[in-house]
């Protein structure tokens, strides 16, 4: 049975080597030394990528095992003779995506995904960029590469395996080993899967795509890459623009000033899940959220904002990318699209700001690192940052010990201008904190939230930071309670969002239909920032502001809202919900617009 366990260990081995050392080779051809890559450079990306490299080693390992454990019950085993056509398979596979990603990375710029298959219907345009020779080479360095893969696991491989002496403890043992691979390949037991977002290290978006395993990109964006533009197609083009026109204004001039300077600090805070049904002020939970209540009345009080979505991946691609909503994908789980969004911190880098992002969980989860990273936040903190005895909550750091780091971070002399995004997290299933207040656990554990919240703004007040601080306060999407109702309606969707701090001219109140992505234009507009790179983004005090709506998807629909009423329509059976009656032709009509040029949108990027 040594023998077996050893050759198991010694493959996986064998295969992570092989994918860790294709990294420096990928980083040398793609013009490392050219871009002022540092030998420590090529270390840090082969350790950071690693992880995915053995993700991919763990599935490739997988029917090795099976075979090895087949084997105990056999008397002599030809092991070689049976896996050395996988051996060839798997190296010719591995070599084709690894010398592919390689030579494509500089025209495309980012990692190897499913959208190469795209071009396969068409190879003549496909090469047209490159010559016969170029190809001609490529190729014979996909023959040598898995040649050579084929000849090294050949030669790693026991010929025949001896008889195995104690079967069933043996195969006992393999069945745990094939646990441990399992693990390998789901990243560990936390929250979070493997994914593109975890080997992402710093702001050099080369470097994390050279930590990327090709074949994991490939294959993780398998299901996820379509050909969006064509996709809900409900109008010819000239319709559809006629439609859109005029619904998402990209300039205007402000109607009120909200800020008494043009460059405050800007502390966003993005609750999880706090949406008008737990705030009592928009008819929500009583004492849920008194704090809130409070300050509403001390900042700018947007009463009638609505989220985008329903999930916190997608609700902070709105909130920060001032981007849309999707109704069967998340855009944070496709790095290729979600590299290409305009974001708040990327246009505060540009104004000179440092930038920097809080959240108490796993920021692996749903490729939310690759996101944040690329989208211009320079500096990262999470669970794994703090105390292990901290980790209380089931996704991590409850919200008392990260507000008091946030309060330690922001005043202990933060270079200006900066930019920080927060993130909570006790909010959420299953709603356990160290605060008891309400009876009910799911609005007592939101109250606790707003306690956090309440004290936080308290002390940050009494602090020089204050007078030059703005902070921006919405959730990432809505939640529903109670169970009433349609669960996508608008009390769902309804969100508050509040503008706090020394930095605010008055308090005011805004009671203009929109939606939580109209935050990032609006708070450029303020700055004198531009923000028409904000396709789906809106400045609600600007001039051209003079339709105000809300449009959300849903797991199979979309809504839209205006002064007339709301339509929730079910896009698989191209009907309202009947649960819905209150239904109007020119809201369904300007939500397929907006869906089509959203696909249309994302399709071109």
């Amino acid at each position: 049975m040594k023998k077996r366990f050893l050759y198991i260990g010694l493959f996986f081995v064998t295969v992570l080597l092989l994918f860790i050392f294709q990294k420096p080779l990928f980083m040398l051809y793609n013009g490392s030394i050219d871009r002022g890559a540092d030998w420590a450079d090529y270390f840090r990306v082969m350790w950071h990528g690693a992880s995915l490299d053995a993700a991919v080693a763990g599935y490739l390992t997988a029917l090795p095992w099976l075979v090895i454990l087949v084997s105990v019950w056999f008397r002599k085993f030809p092991l070689r003779k049976i896996l050395v056509g996988y051996y060839a398979l798997i190296a010719l596979t591995a070599s084709l995506i690894f010398v592919g990603d390689m030579a494509l990375y500089p025209f495309w710029n980012f990692k190897l995904d499913a959208s190469v298959f795209f071009y396969l219907d068409s190879p003549k345009n496909a090469m047209a960029s490159v010559s016969v020779g170029f190809v001609i080479l490529r190729l014979c360095c996909i023959l040598l590469l898995s040649g050579l893969g084929t000849w090294i696991l050949f030669r790693i491989t026991p010929r025949v395996l001896p008889p195995a002496t104690k079967k069933l403890l043996g195969s006992l043992g393999l069945i745990l080993t094939g646990g441990l691979i399992f693990i390998v390949i789901r990243g560990g037991v936390t929250e979070s899967t493997s994914n593109i977002g975890q080997v992402y290290f710093c702001n050099d978006e080369f470097l994390n795509h050279s930590a990327v395993n090709p074949a994991f990109s490939l294959l993780a964006s398998v299901s996820k890459t379509k050909d969006y533009a064509a996709q809900f197609d409900y109008f010819q083009k000239e319709e559809c623009d006629s439609l859109f026109s005029g619904l998402y204004p990209a300039k205007g001039k402000n109607t009120v000033e909200l800020l008494n300077t043009k460059r405050p600090n800007v502390l966003i805070i993005l609750m999880e899940g706090f949406g008008g049904s737990m705030v009592e002020s928009l008819g929500g939970v009583k004492g849920a959220s008194p704090n809130i209540d409070r300050l509403s009345k001390e900042g700018i009080w947007f009463s009638r904002c609505y989220a985008n979505s329903f999930r916190t991946d997608r609700g902070t691609i709105c909130t920060f990318s001032g981007y849309q909503s999707f109704p069967d994908l998340s855009v944070m789980k496709i790095p290729a699209k979600s590299r290409t969004l305009p974001s708040i911190a990327g246009k505060l880098v540009e104004e000179g700001y440092q930038t920097d992002f809080l959240y108490g969980g796993d920021i692996n989860f749903t490729n939310m690192k690759s996101y944040l990273l690329g989208s211009g936040y320079q500096r990262l903190t999470a669970d794994v940052d703090f105390p292990v005895n901290q980790r209380q909550n089931a996704w991590g750091v409850n919200d008392d010990i990260t507000f008091d780091y946030l309060y330690d971070e922001l005043t202990a002399g933060k270079e200006s201008p900066w930019h920080t995004a927060f993130l909570t997290l006790s909010s959420h299933e299953p709603f356990e904190v160290p605060f008891h207040k309400l009876k009910e656990v799911r609005p007592n554990a939101f109250a606790f939230t707003d306690d956090c919240l309440g004290r936080f703004v308290d002390r940050i007040r009494k602090t020089p930071v204050w007078d030059n601080l703005l902070i921006v306060c919405l959730p990432d999407h809505g939640f529903y309670y109670p169970e009433e109702g349609h669960p996508q309606d608008a009390r769902i969707h309804h969100i508050p969002m509040l503008w706090l701090g020394g930095a605010i001219k008055q308090p005011m109140v805004v009671d203009k239909i929109m939606n939580q992505s109209d935050m990032a234009a609006t708070l450029l507009a303020q700055m004198g920032i531009s923000h028409e790179e904000f396709n789906f983004s809106r400045n609600v005090l600007g001039e051209e502001y003079t339709y105000p709506f809300a449009y959300w998807t849903f797991g199979g629909g979309f809504a839209f809202a205006d002064s007339t009423g709301v339509t929730l329509f079910d896009v698989n059976a191209d009907r309202p919900i009947l649960a819905h009656p209150n239904s109007n032709e020119n809201r369904i009509l300007r939500g397929k617009a907006i869906l089509q040029k959203s696909y249309d949108d994302l399709g071109a990027r």
